[in-house]
């Protein structure tokens, strides 16, 4: 195949000559039509065709911005002990339940997150209450940064036409009320990019490879023929042989038998080996697009190595492209909140909520989690939304009994048992006064219990010989 002809503006030009394109600007690729054809809409040509997404890519899309819209946010802040607590009186917290009174968290995470890998960036802008705090979160589908001569940031906003009816953004904003998320800027700072733009050969070469199977299925899916003749023939009849065989077999003919003079014979070309190679380059390019974005095969439901459950797919999802999201959206929203950062203070997505279905995978970790000591019964419970044991017997985490420290039996001392309390005296109340001060004498003691002991008998064979005399 001569990827020459596929990629024209890959071959080298002479200085000063005109270059067919396609040309890289600020928001994507244009193509050569627009230039080379003064009418390129009427005769079928898009402008950015290498902007437009594929399916590869859609579903790469949809399956960032789906999963991170799946996580729950809280707000954590550590404590002196070691720990952390779930803040839920802070602004934040209430903006990860409701950014605003048109859009659920999960609406606005999918279009964020969706907007982020799809140009690079996203976009949102804070509203202040009157304790000068961000109390509402709206998405604008455009931004642009501007830095002033004193190296302050600000932000010219559109595109949301619910917002643009409450507020007037005539003005830039400033960047300490705008949630900026962007993914990595090689031409500005504060200009982020698309991993689509890394793909654009790929999917170039694919469309045009779609583009060749569309027309040919848009021709019934015919194959072409060669007309072959052994006679001498001029030019002016072999033109009139195709034009011959053109109006037999198109337009309102396909399908009738053609007849042709001169001896002509319909040679049709049958399919080779070329289809199958076209087949594997297409699934090569879904390859290198789903490389680009940094995506398992396996989460888009297509072939590769197999995961022996669901927590290990999607355990290897979050150490490749989804962990980086979700960490990045994460920092985003903690310098807009003027959050501390990991681990004082910072946002956390719960990743567990990627697990809903694995339900013998949750049973089985938290079986051995409390087994191990490592949470608690109700810690447990409130997982799959059960109530607290009575008594409050489940707050406390537990393991068995003989599991001790190594150094048991050298530095540490088994507990001592405690010494058995005697026996009430059976005195038939002729020394009762003797019994009352003996009893009040501790007997902890084992020499003084042994003492106990021989008084009484000592006592009980003075009775019994003054009873005889």
């Amino acid at each position: 195949m001569d990827l020459m002809r596929l990629f024209p503006w890959r071959r080298k030009s002479i200085e000063g000559q005109y270059r067919p394109g396609p040309y890289l600007l600020n928001d994507g690729w244009l193509s050569h039509q627009a230039g080379q054809f003064m009418n390129w809409w009427q005769m079928g040509y898009s402008v950015s065709p290498y902007s437009d997404c594929s399916a590869m890519v859609e579903a790469c899309i949809s399956a960032y911005a789906q999963t991170v819209a799946m996580c729950p946010g809280d707000h954590w802040r550590k404590l002196d002990n070691g720990g952390r607590e779930r803040v839920s009186t802070s602004a934040l917290s209430r903006l990860m339940k409701t950014p605003n009174d048109y859009q659920s968290i999960s609406d606005f995470m999918l279009n964020l997150t969706r907007s982020l890998y799809a140009k690079g960036e996203s976009f949102a802008v804070g509203i202040r209450n009157n304790r000068n705090e961000i109390g509402e979160l709206h998405l604008m589908r455009d931004g642009q940064a501007h830095v002033g001569t004193d190296g302050s940031i600000f932000y010219s906003l559109s595109g949301n036409e619910v917002i643009d009816h409450r507020f007037s953004f005539s003005l830039p904003v400033p960047a300490r009320d705008v949630l900026h998320v962007r993914l990595h800027t090689p031409r500005h700072p504060l200009k982020g990019e698309s991993p689509i733009l890394s793909t654009v050969l790929d999917r170039a070469l694919a469309n045009a490879a779609l583009n060749q199977q569309i027309t040919y299925f848009l021709n019934q899916a015919r194959p072409s023929f060669i007309l072959e003749s052994d006679l001498p023939l001029n030019a002016g009849q072999m033109k009139e042989a195709r034009e011959s065989w053109e109006r037999q077999t198109t337009g309102d003919n396909v399908g009738k038998a053609p007849m042709m003079a001169y001896g002509w014979k319909a040679k049709p070309i049958t399919g080779n080996a070329k289809d199958a190679e076209l087949a594997e380059l297409l699934k090569m390019n879904d390859q290198n697009i789903a490389l680009a974005f940094r995506m398992p095969l396996q989460v888009l439901g297509l072939g590769g190595t197999t995961f022996a459950s669901t927590e290990l797919l999607m355990q290897s999802w979050i150490a490749s492209g989804l962990g980086f999201a979700l960490n990045h959206i994460e920092e985003a929203f903690g310098q807009l909140f003027s959050l501390k950062g990991v681990p004082d203070e910072y946002l956390e997505f719960d990743t567990r909520a990627l697990l809903r279905s694995a339900f013998r995978e949750r049973i089985e970790g938290f079986v051995r989690g409390v087994m191990g000591g490592i949470f608690s019964s109700d810690e447990a419970r409130a997982d799959f939304d059960l109530p607290e044991t009575p008594g409050g017997h489940g707050a406390m985490p537990r393991v068995q009994q003989q599991v001790v420290p190594l150094s048991y039996g050298t530095d540490m001392k088994p507990p001592q048992p405690a010494p058995a309390t005697p026996p009430p005296s059976s005195n038939d109340g002729g020394d009762e006064e003797s019994d009352s001060e003996e009893s009040d004498k501790p007997d902890d003691d084992e020499a003084r219990s042994l003492e106990f002991y021989a008084n009484k008998i000592h006592d009980h064979v003075v009775a019994e010989s003054q009873q005889f005399h």
